[in-house]
């Protein structure tokens, strides 16, 4: 019996090693996002938010249209654009319209949103470390790989 089965109290061997290695990343995944939401909800941010946040953060003055945000979120996310009203709601970002073309709009992080990820920075650093710091640089890389692989395959 393989650890997988043990956990889920599975008791037949799975159909092939492909849907064993399948459901172990989602099991792992699970575990992983789990432990990021409690992280973020001390902040009362979802991952989702603190995506956005980040990639305001690296967007810099320019900022990103919405279509620009859903093509660099982590996760998809069906509504991005409710995702942002949520942060501007907040004061965490705020939005605008380009003086050279009015259809364009542009999204950017307040200073109060840039404090809060400033806040999470030392936290998340933690979190990674806690989380994956027991694997050897190898063992990261080769799991990388490995994930950029397996995504490549899955189309996104």
């Amino acid at each position: 019996m393989t650890r997988l089965q043990a956990e889920i109290k599975q008791t037949k061997p799975f159909g092939s090693v492909e849907e064993e290695a399948y459901l172990n990343l989602l099991r792992t995944t699970d575990a992983l996002v789990r432990t990021e939401v409690e992280l973020l909800r001390e902040f009362g941010l979802s991952p989702s938010q603190y995506n956005v946040l980040r990639i305001l953060r690296g967007a810099g003055d320019a900022g990103v249209t919405c279509r620009e945000m859903s093509e660099r979120l982590l996760t998809r996310d069906p509504d991005v654009t409710r995702l942002i009203d949520r942060l501007e709601n907040r004061g965490l970002l705020q939005r605008g319209r380009l003086d050279l073309d009015r259809r364009v709009v542009r999204t950017t992080i307040t200073e109060e949103g840039l404090s809060l990820l400033a806040r999470l920075d030392d936290p998340a650093r933690r979190w990674s470390k806690e989380h994956l710091g027991h694997l050897t640089g190898e063992q990261l890389r080769t799991l990388i790989s490995l994930l950029e692989i397996a995504r490549d395959r899955a189309g996104s």
